[in-house]
């Protein structure tokens, strides 16, 4: 087999890989629930490629991820559940389906309005999905209330977030920012009172309060906390590395080095252009 542009060619070599006879033993292996978290992480990896503006990264992290989805689809097709070709016809009868606008006479012409008709879209197959659901005998969590639509099935900073955001469709909301950093000082206060009082269960769920109404601010100053996180990721990643090349300067390793050392170059880091700390 030859490398090629043809999506056709990659579903071939999948099912190669697959094969019970000549196929890889470690891709015969696989199941639904062990590929899940290359699945995730192949995803994480395309989010990264995009943060760091690597274009040609970004091309081999699709293709990654892009192979995750043939990967999925083989399996489901060896389970007699659909195929690639029902993955494809799926999504594309879904976009036809919320893009009225493009596809269909509609006199939607505004992001405000799109945003609109989008929901009640998806309103509408939620409820398609829900009796398709009940008449198999199954429960649809995302009827239950309006945050059933928010999946529990992502990270738990992403899954604050559009709880928040669900709320607050139906007023459930801080009406401005300060009253938040207000917020934001009383779950301190009370995540101090629980390392005072030493209890691991109320430490933990003080902290959870915390990190829920920093996510809430981030919200309200339109800075998504997820991307935030990862500015403030990849500038502790340049700062440390600073760390380690000055130590290293001194013929030391970090686990060498007092905590005093590491924080006088730490505080000299934040002087020095990203580039510059991490080489």
């Amino acid at each position: 087999m030859q490398p090629s542009k043809d999506i056709s060619d990659l579903l071939k070599l999948m099912a190669s890989l697959r094969d019970p006879q000549t196929g890889c033993p470690w891709d015969i292996k696989q199941d639904f629930q062990t590929i899940k978290p290359y699945t995730i992480e192949e995803a994480y990896e395309v989010a990264d490629a995009i943060e760091r503006a690597d274009l040609e990264d970004l091309k081999d992290e699709l293709g990654d991820l892009l192979f995750q989805v043939v990967f999925h689809a083989q399996m489901a097709e060896e389970a007699g559940a659909f195929s690639f070709a029902d993955v494809v016809e799926a999504i594309t009868t879904k976009m036809i389906r919320r893009h009225p606008h493009v596809f269909a006479r509609s006199d939607v012409n505004t992001p405000e309005a799109v945003r609109l008709q989008w929901d009640q879209i998806k309103a509408a197959e939620k409820k398609d999905r829900a009796e398709r659901r009940a008449k198999r005998g199954l429960v649809d969590d995302e009827t239950v209330g309006l945050l059933g639509s928010v999946s529990r099935h992502q990270p738990a900073l992403v899954e604050a977030l559009k709880l928040q955001e669900r709320a607050a469709t139906v007023g459930f909301d801080w009406s401005e920012a300060e009253p938040i950093l207000d917020k934001i000082e009383e779950e301190i206060a009370e995540l101090r009172e629980a390392l005072r009082e030493g209890q691991s269960v109320k430490i933990k769920d003080e902290l959870g309060d915390l990190i829920f109404a920093v996510v809430n601010i981030g919200r309200h100053v339109k800075a998504d906390p997820e991307q935030a996180l990862r500015g403030t990721n990849s500038k502790f990643r340049n700062r440390f590395s600073y760390i380690e090349t000055e130590l290293k300067k001194l013929g030391k390793a970090p686990a060498e080095a007092s905590l005093e050392e590491m924080e006088a170059f730490w505080q000299a880091a934040k002087g020095v252009k990203p580039r510059e700390a991490a080489e």
